[in-house]
């Protein structure tokens, strides 16, 4: 374990007091005194901050704008693949090397770039990461971030402690516990070395068609969605962690994915105000330390063509000017095809920054996009002072997360706070909670162990989300084994062929009920056609919707139907509890399903749930 170390001992007292507030908008007391003697050490605070940017180089401070990924477990020992990745995408070796070459203030960690192996080698990556950043000249720590949303998206898998996603605690409708992920997950990220997570999501999913978002979403209802996200920001806050509000100014709306193509939303600038502004209204008024924003066209916000990343309308006019937000801007990655469509990366990074972001994220080039960011303050289009705005904000956060002080952690901490079984109990009692019964006619659930002993398990297995037991059936019937029930698995997959789909209804003859996880289910494919020959085998057949809860719109011969919102293991583990009648169903539905026939006409609206 590295010993202490405190950034710039040259300037006595540069970490002392430095975190003044919670987030970004902090708010003080309304004593007037007070308020004084708050600006005051927000300005002595400033002064400190700014004498570090001084004395760093033209090149320092670019690098200190971008969050960037590598590849390896270890920051100066990664195995020889992700060394030959890292030199392919990089020219470096090594996370050591990335440091000393562009100075990056950030990294961002994924799974497929091998940075989350387990919770140990996580936090050792990360102090690696730091004492290689503070072997610099001038070094600075490191911001390290990841996608820890939860649900679907999760970086660092078990055994971790995953709690249900955004859309299931939207179901669930609690602020409580949406704070309680905030800081359950936050201590878990801190422990590992990681202090910027880019969740929640605060987009308002009204398209049932939107292909990225989705469950990703807390729901369609703009006031429920602002309250959770607020409550979530303020769980990450009590953790010492960075929530991150994204996709700024509201990704909600899309039938395009943004990774692969370029959307545009056409909401007037009335219903931007009254739909997408609120979450992001909610989390600013939590103090927000970070906002990403999303590769998005917005014709009524910028009728440049522009995407919003890339948009001094909305990033500097709308978001900081008629919001008041002045913490940090963070683009979503610049590797996405959504920001990539109308600029070369050389040019994308420039027009960020001119637009108002203060952290590029993940540019697929970051030789090109490093260059181009310090050629454009070579040639004037850039000003060192624009550099120096956004480079103070970045440490302003740095500095509140304790980074500045307390830049390592202790890995002999990790075991006692990532994944102990306190937080994996409050992640199932929350699970628990969000389960949504849509359909259950006859009372046919719960399902009793003296009629319905045996159960077969059938359905889509889509890949696990990071880090959890999968597939999605093997977890289903595994739990319900363990509920008292004889259960088998039989994956029939996304797309089950007729072979498929008549080996699962000759096991269903066999069943006394049948269960069936639908995922994202489309008119007349083969998870329809697959439940319709199972409910014709006269056996009780029970959905449950494993993504989307659209889902039931097409099953309408099914006596009994759930929605998980997710296929991992605390959801269904959670769902086969309320198949068994061990716990009561209690989810609300966040969003409004559409009926398949006439999707003008809502089957089941907003707030809709069974119980027993």
């Amino acid at each position: 374990m590295p010993s202490r170390r405190t950034v710039l001992a040259a300037t006595a007292g540069v970490t002392a007091g430095l975190a003044v507030g919670t987030g970004a908008n902090a708010v003080g007391t309304d004593d007037k005194n007070s308020d004084h003697k708050n600006s005051d050490d927000q300005n002595a605070h400033d002064d400190r901050l700014r004498a570090l940017i001084e004395r760093m180089t033209l090149a320092e401070k670019v690098g200190q704008l971008f969050v960037m990924r590598v590849y390896g477990d270890s920051a100066t020992d990664p195995d020889q693949a992700d060394i030959d990745a890292n030199l392919k995408e990089i020219g470096v070796r090594t996370a050591a090397e990335l440091i000393g070459k562009y100075r990056v203030g950030g990294i961002i960690y994924f799974t497929w770039t091998h940075n989350t192996r387990d919770p140990r080698q996580i936090a050792e990556l990360s102090n690696g990461i730091q004492r290689a950043s503070l072997a610099q000249p001038r070094g600075l720590p490191v911001l390290i971030a990841t996608d820890q949303e939860h649900g679907a998206v999760c970086r660092i898998g078990r055994p971790a402690t995953l709690f249900p996603g955004a859309m299931a605690i939207g179901a669930g409708g609690s602020r409580a516990d949406a704070r309680t992920l905030g800081r359950i997950s936050g201590a878990e990220l801190r422990a590992m070395g990681v202090r910027q997570d880019y969740s929640p999501d605060a987009d308002v999913n009204v398209n049932p068609a939107n292909p990225i978002i989705g469950t990703r979403s807390f729901g369609a209802g703009p006031d429920a969605v602002g309250e959770l996200v607020a409550a979530e920001v303020r769980g990450y806050q009590e953790a010492g962690v960075a929530a991150t509000a994204k996709h700024f100014p509201g990704h909600g709306d899309t039938a395009v994915d943004s990774h692969t193509g370029f959307p545009v939303i056409t909401h007037s600038r009335e219903l931007w105000e009254k739909l997408d502004a609120v979450p992001f209204r909610a989390a600013i008024a939590a103090g927000i330390d970070s906002i990403m924003t999303a590769h998005i066209q917005f014709p009524a916000l910028d009728s440049s063509g522009d995407p919003a990343t890339l948009s001094h309308p909305v990033l500097t006019g709308i978001l900081r000017d008629e919001l008041g937000y002045d913490g940090v801007v963070v683009t979503d990655s610049l590797g996405m095809e959504g920001v990539r469509t109308k600029y070369g990366d050389d040019r994308v990074p420039v027009l960020a920054l001119k637009a108002g972001a203060d952290q590029l994220l993940n540019p697929p080039t970051l030789d090109i996009a490093w260059n181009a960011v310090l050629k454009a303050v070579q040639d004037g289009e850039l000003t060192e002072s624009r550099l120096d705005e956004s480079i103070l904000r970045i440490l302003r956060l740095k500095s509140r997360l304790g980074l500045l002080d307390r830049p390592y952690v202790s890995t002999k901490d990790v075991g006692r706070v990532v994944g102990t079984a306190k937080h994996l109990a409050t992640a199932d009692r929350i699970a628990e909670r969000t389960t949504t019964l849509l359909v259950n006619e006859g009372g046919l659930l719960p399902l009793s162990r003296r009629t319905h002993g045996t159960v077969l398990v059938v359905g889509a297995d889509p890949d696990s989300p990071s880090g959890t037991t999968g597939p999605p059936t093997g977890v289903l019937a595994a739990a319900l084994t363990e509920l008292g029930f004889t259960a088998t698995a039989l994956p029939t997959g996304t797309a089950p062929s007729a072979a498929t789909v008549e080996k699962a209804v000759a096991a269903a003859r066999t069943a006394d009920a049948v269960v069936v996880g639908t995922y994202n289910v489309t008119a007349g494919d083969g998870q329809q056609q697959l439940v319709e020959r199972l409910v014709a085998t006269g056996r009780p057949v029970v959905a449950v919707a494993v993504r989307n809860p659209y889902d039931v719109a097409r099953l309408p011969s099914v006596r009994a139907c759930l929605a998980s919102y997710s296929w991992t293991d605390v959801e269904l583990r959670a769902a086969a509890r309320v198949i068994a009648g061990r716990v009561a169903p209690r989810g609300r539905l966040p969003v409004p399903v559409q009926r398949a026939d006439d999707p003008t006409q809502v089957l089941y609206p907003i707030g809709h749930g069974l119980t027993y």
